[in-house]
């Protein structure tokens, strides 16, 4: 809290120039018009047109807080990377967010959740971007834009189109385990506290020797699970559109900061290519049975952001960011989110825009990039040497942070992603675990949101439920004949 006692600063223009009447707009005489000489009023003005920054197309919708990476597990064997190293403590940054929503939608909506993070290394910053779900709903990037119209406003309506969600729900069977996933009780967190995160993608580690390793990130939450159900929700969206904002800010201002433990998925490349199916593939996770998690960590956060837009709205993730011992995978999504995330913050904070604070390395940082809007640093202390090679001591490469080539044999390297992919069994072994209860609201859930839907439309989808098993596709008919009962 602000110091009450503490004798106010003087006001100033954005120059530095005190100002001696922030009341009255310059007139000409008592009842003249406002003169265009005012140029304290223009200033304000002129900056309050300027205040918004276009939306994230997607995840619009976020609340983020400041934190600590703790190692404890020891994977040394396993990557060379410093910041998951024994030991170590790692400031970052994470933010939470909806998919489809813009940024003024309600918090509490049946969505996926964001869990992003970003890790403030001594090698450069490490931006791990993932969700609440360990899949999602499409295994290549070519889908991707199409998928996102559909959670988008229809061009006409201008509404939200349940029809188009469905319709490519229906046509897209790889979509099976996430809408599986979104209509359960997962698919409405109680707060961001009480979800757990994923990596979601397949990342890879690498060591000292170049021996890789595939992995799987996983946050699961020390709150425990909580979620509501569509009634509990609308309940408290009626009250309040910033329930998430409200929780966890208020939790972490009381001192009750929220942890998650981190966990790893291990498959060597051996396992990868005896794998029964694309390991790479995002629309399926790896059993835990065969691949344990293991206990590496813990994430905590503990510090609220002292000004959203500079710290929230302004941060930027990209898969992009990597550090030595981390590495790629040859999953389509994570390939194309390599190049899309970057892109989209270049487009919407500007060229520069990983020289912001909240972006900004904790490290140094030597590049080439010159110019371009808002290039207000300087990071090249020798003029002469401002391209590269050159003989006037600018910074070179370092040929010991190379990245191991990656081994393309194997599933991962199947031309036509649809070809024999079972995207029936995992759909079914999560259904599988449901008990009856789970699975009404379950079905309750999907029927409330096919709810005018034309009805060719929710055939397709029901028939693709009953693949993965007959009491699933049974069951959303039936909370269907519920709602609109036949005459």
């Amino acid at each position: 809290m602000a110091n009450q006692d503490a004798p106010p600063s003087r006001l100033t223009t954005s120059a530095g120039a005190p100002v001696a009447d922030n009341q009255n707009s310059l007139t000409a005489g008592e009842r003249g018009p406002i003169l265009l000489q005012d140029w304290q009023l223009i200033e304000k003005l002129a900056h309050q047109n300027r205040e918004r920054i276009p939306e994230r197309v997607v995840h619009a919708k976020g609340w983020g807080a400041h934190g600590v990476l703790r190692v404890t597990g020891d994977i040394s064997h396993l990557t060379c990377a410093s910041v998951l190293q024994a030991g170590t403590e790692t400031p970052v940054i994470a933010r939470f967010s909806t998919v489809a929503g813009e940024r003024g939608a309600a918090d509490h909506e049946r969505d996926v959740r964001g869990f992003a993070l970003k890790f403030y290394t001594q090698e450069g910053n490490w931006d791990l971007v993932g969700n609440n779900t360990p899949v999602f709903f499409v295994r290549d990037p070519l889908k991707f834009p199409d998928f996102i119209r559909t959670q988008k406003r229809h061009p006409r309506t201008h509404l939200r189109s349940a029809t188009a969600m469905w319709d490519f729900w229906s046509l897209s069977p790889e979509s099976l385990h996430q809408v599986t996933t979104l209509f359960s009780d997962r698919g409405l967190p109680a707060s961001p506290m009480h979800m757990n995160g994923y990596g979601s993608h397949t990342y890879s580690l690498w060591n000292d020797k170049g021996e890789r390793v595939w992995v799987k990130f996983h946050f699961k939450t020390r709150q425990g699970h909580r979620h509501y159900t569509n009634a509990e929700a609308e309940a408290i969206v009626g009250r309040t559109r910033e329930g998430y904002q409200e929780t966890l800010f208020g939790a972490i201002e009381a001192g009750d900061f929220p942890q998650w433990t981190v966990k790893l998925q291990v498959m060597t490349q051996g396992q990868a290519e005896a794998f029964p199916f694309n390991p790479f593939d995002v629309t399926k996770v790896w059993p835990q049975s065969d691949f344990p998690p293991i206990d590496i960590g813990v994430l905590e956060l503990n510090r609220n952001p002292g000004n959203y837009f500079t710290e929230i709205e302004q941060l930027a993730f990209s898969p992009s960011n990597l550090v030595r011992g981390i590495g790629h995978s040859p999953d389509r999504m994570l390939q194309a989110r390599v190049f899309s995330y970057a892109d989209a913050h270049r487009y919407r904070l500007g060229t520069h825009y990983e020289a912001l604070p909240v972006n900004r390395p904790r490290c140094p940082v030597h590049h080439y990039h010159q110019d371009g809007a808002m290039r207000f640093f300087d990071n090249m202390p020798n003029p002469d040497a401002y391209y590269e090679p050159n003989s006037f001591g600018g910074p070179r490469e370092d040929a010991s942070f190379a990245e191991p080539p990656l081994d393309l044999h194997g599933p991962g390297a199947r031309f036509d992603h649809r070809d024999g992919n079972d995207d029936f069994s995992q759909p079914r072994a999560l259904f599988l675990l449901f008990d009856g209860a789970q699975r009404e609201r379950l079905f309750a859930n999907i029927a409330a949101a096919m709810k005018d839907v034309p009805a060719c439309i929710t055939e397709r989808q029901i028939e693709l439920f009953r693949q993965v098993h007959p009491a699933f596709g049974a069951g959303v008919s039936t909370a269907l004949d519920m709602l609109d009962p036949p005459f």
